[in-house]
């Protein structure tokens, strides 16, 4: 078979789209506690009581609780700490980085005449729903697999003359040529053939079966990086009134702006030194990036010293672009003279962008309670409820096998949220504790998700400050690939905040 449509070019929009996974639809199902330190120092239990930028992000009705304009502005300090073990070896890994991550501000406009529409408000909030800057090392001996088991998945199938490079052909013009004419799956042919890490058991250019040029047989020595970073990021436009002395209504239109960059090297050595692959690396850098929209409806009731919330957050649609960048190192016997060892590098310097898809997030519901001991604090509770198999990936003609894996695999999954704040003059002392339940239902793949808080304020009346401090801890299990090289890395992540705000009165 002779290629003749070659293209000199970095950028290649593929005509199908990349093969999002079920745990990419949980990324961006998923909304960390973020936001004001006040919010965070009570684990984000705030449904009921308003009066808080990162609060009307949940219940909309919450701006009307605000007496005076305000002005907010949260700086936090995000640490993760990973302890990895995969196939028992131990491995940890600690980052951390600051980040603005709210800024708000709310204009309330009082005395409404004779009406019983008492006050209405407008704000602006921009706050992380998600901060993805995380990063673990996993490292280990797997017994049975390595890197051909994945090169041998996608390549079984794959004519022997559609995924050889010819001749006059360099890695760039295959590489971009099969992206375009037969689809990832042959790309991926490509590289393990021509890296050497796969060979086809019959050199005919019909052959479509192949086999492993790696003997696993006492193993393979893995060191596996994965490095994450990025932000979902929510813009809320809030409107929001008080009716007559204790029913406060609002409504939200958010806007979602996703930037997450992740970059994946498995380095692999088999175990056998007579292996005829010796020595791999490959590695993938995704890029995706894209736009939402949703909204929220939300009330609360005062009832003396008894506050009750309730909200709806709708949906979110999401349109995003994936953008994939790959490359293959191997060393690898010479199979005319086994004792030279020779190196090959695929770097294509190709980014697959691939065409625009859409993913609908479920949505939830909120039940909040709070009781306030006159002047001297309080004490809240939230309730939570998504059902994260609803959430679907569009066009479902190309996603029906995720799709129906969503639906078998995830679940409806419950929040909860308490908190408590006391207060003694201008100084404010806080507390929380959070509960989340896993989105998958076999609860193993990603934990339940534990955290507590602590926090305090300290009210000068015209400005005000709060500092933070939030800690939780959830297991995950995922996949080094989603395909052949299926092992799994167990992780423990804990991940704690410093959270700082301002608050001034307009």
């Amino acid at each position: 078979m002779k290629k003749v449509f070659i293209l000199f070019m970095v950028m290649l929009s593929m005509s199908i789209s990349y093969a999002q996974n079920i745990n990419d639809v949980v990324r961006y199902s998923t909304e960390n506690l973020n936001g004001t330190a006040r919010f965070r120092a009570m684990s984000g239990a705030f449904g009921a009581l308003g009066g808080d930028f990162s609060a009307f992000s949940i219940n909309p009705a919450g701006s009307a609780i605000f007496s005076t304009s305000e002005v907010t502005l949260s700086l936090s300090n995000y640490n993760n700490d990973n302890d990895v073990s995969y196939f028992g070896t131990a491995a940890n890994r600690n980052e951390s980085e600051f980040d603005l991550n709210q800024a708000g501000i709310v204009f309330v406009f009082n005395n409404m005449g004779d009406s019983d529409w008492k006050k209405i408000s407008f704000g602006i909030n921009v706050q992380n729903n998600d901060n993805y800057y995380n990063n673990y090392f996993a490292t280990g001996t797997n017994p049975t697999r390595g890197i051909a088991d994945y090169f041998l998945f996608y390549a079984n199938g794959q004519a022997l003359g559609n995924i050889a490079q010819f001749p006059d052909e360099t890695d760039t013009d295959t590489y971009l040529f099969l992206g375009e004419n037969f689809g990832f799956d042959a790309q991926q042919g490509f590289l393990g053939y021509e890296g050497f890490v796969i060979n086809p058991d019959v050199d005919d250019d019909a052959n479509t079966s192949y086999f492993s040029n790696a003997d696993y047989s006492n193993g393979a020595i893995h060191d596996y990086i994965v490095q994450t970073s990025g932000f979902n990021r929510k813009y809320t436009f809030n409107l929001a009134s008080q009716y007559k002395d204790n029913l406060h209504l609002g409504l939200n239109v958010n806007s979602h702006d996703v930037d997450y960059r992740e970059r994946r090297v498995l380095v692999e050595t088999p175990v056998n030194a007579a292996s005829g692959l010796q020595y791999a690396e490959f590695s993938n850098e995704l890029y995706t990036y894209g736009v939402g929209i949703s909204f929220q409806v939300g009330a609360i009731l005062k009832l003396d010293n008894v506050r009750l919330g309730g909200s709806y957050q709708s949906p979110t649609w999401y349109s995003l672009n994936d953008e994939l960048i790959q490359g293959l190192s191997t060393d690898f016997r010479n199979p005319n003279d086994p004792n030279e060892i020779l190196r090959r590098d695929i770097f294509p310097n190709v980014v697959n962008a691939y065409r625009e898809h859409r993913i609908v997030i479920p949505g939830s519901l909120t039940g909040s309670f709070a009781y306030i001991f006159g002047k001297k604090g309080l004490i809240s509770f939230d309730y939570s409820l998504k059902d994260y198999s609803n959430a679907k990936l569009r066009p479902t003609d190309d996603f029906a096998i995720t799709n129906n894996n969503i639906e078998t695999q995830l679940q409806a999954a419950s929040s909860y949220r308490i908190g408590g704040e006391y207060r003694i003059d201008r100084l404010s002392l806080r507390g929380g504790y959070r509960f989340e339940e896993s989105p998958y239902q076999n609860g193993a793949t990603i934990g339940d998700l534990e955290g507590y808080s602590l926090g305090i304020g300290y009210n000068f009346g015209s400005m005000s400050f709060d500092l933070a401090y939030d800690r939780s801890e959830q297991a995950n299990n995922p996949q080094l690939f989603q395909a052949g090289l299926v092992d799994r890395a167990n992780i423990n992540n804990v991940n704690s905040n410093v959270t700082f705000s301002l608050t001034f009165k307009l």
